[in-house]
This record gives C-alpha cells, structure tokens and sequence, in this order.
C-alpha cells in the first residue's frame, strides 16, 4: 500500500508541475463553457429569420398576424413567439422572390420558407431539419390561434438538389475533414517526434529542414484528396448529390484549405514537446470553429457581432466557398478572393511558424 500511495503521488505531481496541462484540462473546458453559454443561450430571445414570398399583391395573411406587435421597416417584420417557460424566440420575416428564398437556404440564411398566395400558405423546408420543424410549428400554431382561423397551410418538402439540409452538411463536413487532417496528422505528429527525440536525430542527419516539413505537407494533400473523393463518391451514390460549380475551383479551394491548416498546424507545432499540452493547443484551436464555423448547423444563429468575427475563420471560408460551388454554381471568379486569402494566410503562418520551430 505504501508503494501504492508513493505511485499516486508520483502521477499528481507530474500532471501539476506543468501550468499548461492545468489550464487545459481544467480551465479550458469551463471557458469553452462559458462561451458556448453565451452563443447559444445568453440572449432572452433567439431570433430567426422566415423567406416571405408573397405571390398575390392582396395576400393579407401574414400582414395581419404580424399586426402591430412587430417593428417593420422596407426590408423586414419582426414577430416574437413563445413564452416565458418555453423562451421566445423573434422571428425576422424577409420579403424575397423565390429565387432570393432559395438562394438564402442554399446559404443557411434560413430554414424555412413562407409564400403567401390570396388566403393559402404554403411551407418549404427540409423535414430533416430540426429547426425548420420547430419554425413551422411555432408559426403555423401562433397564425391559427393567433388570427382566429385555422392555418389552411401545406407543407412542401425542399426535396430539390442544393435545397436540402444533406446539401448544406457535406461540404461542412468536407472542410472540417481538412481542418482535423491538418491539425492532428501534422501538428500531433510533429509534436510527438519532438517529445520522442526523433526530430533532434533528425537533424543531426544532412537532412533540409524545408524538405521535412514539405514531405507533411504532399502526404497530407494527398491524403486529404483521397478522403474528399471517397465522401463526394458517397454522396452522389447515396444522397444524388452533385456538384453544380466548377470541379477545378473545387480542387482549387481544397488545396487552398490545405494550405492555411498546414501553415496553422506547423504553427501550434514549433515549441511544445508535451503531447498533453499538443491535445489541449490542437482542440482549443479546432473546437470553437468546429462549433461556430456553420458546419452542422448555421452560423447565422449566432448574434451578429459574433458573426463579423466567425466569417473570418478560414474554416467558415472554406465550407462557405464550397456550399458555393457545390450549391450556387459558383467558379473561380466567385471564389478567387477566399482561394487568394487561404493561401496568403497559411503561407503567413508557416512562415511564423517554422522562423520559431524548435527541433530539439
């Protein structure tokens, strides 16, 4: 028992004499915490915003049932829904055309779309969407007991290519497979080379320092390919999905994506040697634009003054660009901006980077 108790000890003190492992294993998750509690729950009201399509001048509906409990302007109406066991939750009706409508789903801008036709509505969204069924519940329910009337409303299922939540997800998926390839398959392993000692071996070898770290960077490119043909090859046989834009813009943005995650890993990789402080780095890194990057669920949610900031993240950038191409029809002209500022700014990173990465 006693060289139990010897043994115990031994573990805390190695895990409490490094300050770095303290903070991300314990005050890391109650910041995360802190901060998620704040996107998702530090409003009293979420807000949401509803494509309106009127296509009858005389279609009174709505007008009546957002009445005036709603602050109006050329652009939108504003109705608050719910109650105080239940929250509320403010929803921003857009006038749009059916082709703006659809072009806001295809950005995640909305879930759910309104057209108002005479004295019918009529509902479009995704079924598989949980927030356009919780939308079209709250709305369909406050416009039957609200005005009176029963809601004569249908409901059309946004079955249509480019219009589905699938489509929104995979190329989500696709830049977040990127991000991960990047961060663990490069940073991780530079990391766990240093601690091993294999790096200072390394260079005591007529070895060039640039051509190691360029070795990472084709291995994980091509890599990364390989994984985003195997999910494109999924999706088209499974999920009819395809590829509406310009395939070498595609190619080109994926390279682009590649780029900034590699400058960025080869970054988070130039001093540490502990593998347990490379966990913490890497997930502080990863997590939050994992969460707020709109890679399963839209970034628009989130209140504008953080939207301004989550725009910028280079994985926002790369799921953005390729929802373009895969849904928008987008090439290079559209995307030439976000290929030119990834590159720009893995190539700044990797700079930084390797001008401060420690080999032994």
């Amino acid at each position: 028992m006693k060289q139990f108790f010897q043994l115990t000890k031994i573990q805390y003190l190695e895990f409490f004499r490094e300050p770095g492992v303290i903070f991300w294993a314990l005050l890391f998750p109650i910041v995360m915490a802190w901060g998620l509690g704040i996107a998702f729950s530090g409003k009293a009201k979420q807000e949401r915003t509803i494509a309106w399509v009127r296509k009858s001048p005389d279609a009174q509906i709505l007008k009546k049932f957002i009445g005036d409990s709603t602050t109006a302007n050329n652009k939108e109406a504003i109705k608050v829904l719910g109650n105080s066991k239940t929250g509320f939750i403010t929803y921003h009706f857009v006038p749009a055309s059916w082709e703006e409508a659809t072009l806001m789903v295809k950005r995640g801008k909305t879930a759910l779309i309104l057209t108002e036709e005479h004295d019918s509505i009529n509902y479009f969204f995704d079924p598989k969407n949980p927030e356009a069924q919780l939308a079209h519940l709250q709305i369909s329910s406050a416009l039957a007991n609200g005005s009176g009337e029963e809601d004569a409303g249908q409901i059309q299922p946004l079955d249509q290519k480019g219009l589905r939540y699938i489509d929104f997800l995979v190329p989500g998926l696709l830049a977040m497979n990127i991000m991960f390839g990047s961060l663990w398959g490069v940073s991780y392993s530079l990391i766990e080379k240093r601690s091993k000692k294999l790096l200072r071996r390394m260079i005591a070898t007529p070895m060039n320092k640039a051509a190691f770290l360029f070795s990472y960077f084709v291995t994980r490119i091509s890599l990364s390919l390989l994984e985003v043909i195997l999910l494109l090859f999924f999706s088209w046989w499974y999920f009819d999905m395809t590829v509406e834009g310009s395939i070498p813009a595609l190619i080109t943005i994926l390279v682009a994506g590649n780029v900034v995650f590699f400058g960025l890993a080869v970054l988070l990789s130039s001093r540490t040697a502990n593998t347990q402080i490379a966990n913490g780095i890497i997930n502080a890194v990863s997590m939050p634009m994992m969460i707020c990057s709109g890679v399963f669920f839209s970034y628009h949610n989130f209140p504008e003054w953080m939207t301004v900031i989550i725009r910028q993240l280079p994985l926002t950038i790369i799921a953005d660009t390729m929802r373009s191409i895969f849904t928008e029809g987008a090439g290079f002209a559209e995307t030439k901006t976000a290929i030119l500022q990834l590159s720009a700014t893995g190539l700044l990173f990797f700079i930084i980077g390797k001008r401060m990465y420690k080999w032994y």
